[in-house]
């Protein structure tokens, strides 16, 4: 468990979650409140967020939709017992189970109707983070395929899976939802006007067959480059990261 001079409160969509994180480690930023902006959930339904660390993008989803059962797996004991310990604090019901998604906790092994994830971007041929926590969220011993993989063995029939990855994940990420995945849209997110995605949003739903769809960018900050000490969001941007707007919603 953290010691308590080991955590910071940090504010996520303006305030309105306060969520504890390690000062040194894994931190979440912009990533798991789009991730939370992306999934199509509705009250009433079950969402398995695997690899939630500190319970940032269920906790989001669980603000913007109330009445949903989340779930969360987290392979790091530490990390689950902060998304415990945010979920109760926000007031938002949050079962964090420890485990690996490899050999997955037997209470999970049911069906959901979403699966949400922000896998580990870099491979294991990478250079770890000194820090242990970060190393181990940001690098597994697990090809983003198989995760992938993984992800889709929970869902029910016509359930969705959400997830945000590296651009660079595209490929592997796709190969991972195999033929029991349809109705797959990718969105790019673009840190700015004209740059390359650097990161994408896959949605997909199991059991569906519809056509593939490469969704313009979403472009993150206003203007070609940074100005200042700022975060120059674009009005899009900041109706997801503030406001806690769903993120297709605002697609034209």
């Amino acid at each position: 468990m953290f010691a308590p001079d080991a955590l910071s409160d940090d504010k996520f969509l303006c305030g309105k979650l306060q969520l504890l994180q390690p000062i040194r480690g894994y931190r979440a930023a912009t990533d798991p409140v789009l991730l939370a902006a992306a999934c199509p959930a509705v009250a009433g339904q079950r969402v398995l967020d695997i690899g939630c660390g500190a319970g940032a993008a269920a906790l989001c989803l669980g603000w913007r939709v109330p009445g949903l059962f989340l779930a969360g797996l987290e392979v790091q004991p530490d990390y689950a017992d902060l998304a415990r310990r945010n979920g109760q604090r926000n007031q938002i019901d949050l079962t964090v189970h420890e485990g690996d998604l490899r050999q997955m906790p037997k209470d999970l092994r049911t069906e959901f109707d979403h699966v949400i994830t922000n896998p580990p971007y870099y491979p294991p041929a990478g250079t770890p983070s000194p820090v242990a926590g970060r190393a181990i969220a940001m690098q597994v011993d697990l090809s983003l395929g198989d995760w992938v993989e993984a992800c889709v063995r929970r869902l029910a029939a016509g359930g969705y899976l959400t997830m945000i990855c590296g651009a660079d994940g595209l490929p592997d990420a796709l190969r991972g939802l195999g033929q029991k995945m349809g109705a797959i849209s990718v969105l790019p997110l673009a840190p700015r006007d004209g740059q390359p995605a650097r990161r994408v949003i896959i949605q997909a739903q199991k059991g569906r067959k519809s056509p593939f769809r490469l969704l313009p960018s979403f472009i993150l900050h206003k203007g070609q480059s940074h100005d200042g000490d700022r975060e120059s969001y674009t009005p899009s941007a900041d109706l997801v990261l503030r406001q806690g707007a769903a993120i297709f919603g605002l697609l034209r």
